[in-house]
């Protein structure tokens, strides 16, 4: 009987130890930004206009409001419409689909949608960071599919990627 008290006691002491080491291991969040709140407080987003021979009307908005949401939701800086403490600016100079890979009949098997977003950011606070730079991302679908029934999507994806892609660049640093 004594044993069977023994090893409950011991169980209990192992159970509140590992719930104690638990509490104590730290989280990483890789959404971080190095940003200096005290010396940057807002940012302004332009508009990105497309400049592309290939066209579909609704990424711009798309990508406005995937930016602006990224910004706003990952960082305490205030966005404003012009003159932030940080800047962004730029056009989408490329959307553009090729044939990706041939099937046996000879006809195209996939197809790859490719964005391309040049960015022209401004610090403010430390000049040394502006820079101008081109982000890309792809999407392949498949060429059975009609380009209007995955446009959408696709866009949206590749929206997100190159705007997670300018974050990093910008404001996390990696």
């Amino acid at each position: 009987m004594t044993s069977r008290k023994n090893k409950t006691y011991w169980k209990i002491i192992v159970m509140l130890l590992a719930l104690t080491l638990q509490s104590c291991i730290p989280t990483f969040t890789f959404n971080a930004s190095t940003i200096n709140y005290e010396k940057t407080k807002t940012i302004s987003i332009d508009k990105f206009p497309i400049r592309c021979a290939y066209v579909w009307a609704p990424m711009e908005s798309m990508f406005y409001n995937t930016i602006t949401d990224t910004y706003g939701r990952k960082t305490k800086l205030k966005i404003l419409k012009r003159n932030g403490d940080l800047q962004l600016s730029g056009e989408i100079v490329e959307y553009s689909q090729t044939n990706k890979s041939v099937a046996a009949d000879g006809y195209s098997a996939q197809t790859q949608l490719k964005l391309t977003v040049n960015v022209r950011y401004v610090n403010n606070a430390d000049r040394t960071q502006d820079f101008e730079q081109r982000f890309s991302a792809t999407a392949d679908y498949d060429s059975k599919l009609s380009l209007n029934s995955v446009q959408e999507q696709l866009v949206q994806e590749m929206i997100t990627d190159i705007v997670g892609q300018i974050y990093n660049s910008t404001v996390a640093n990696w």
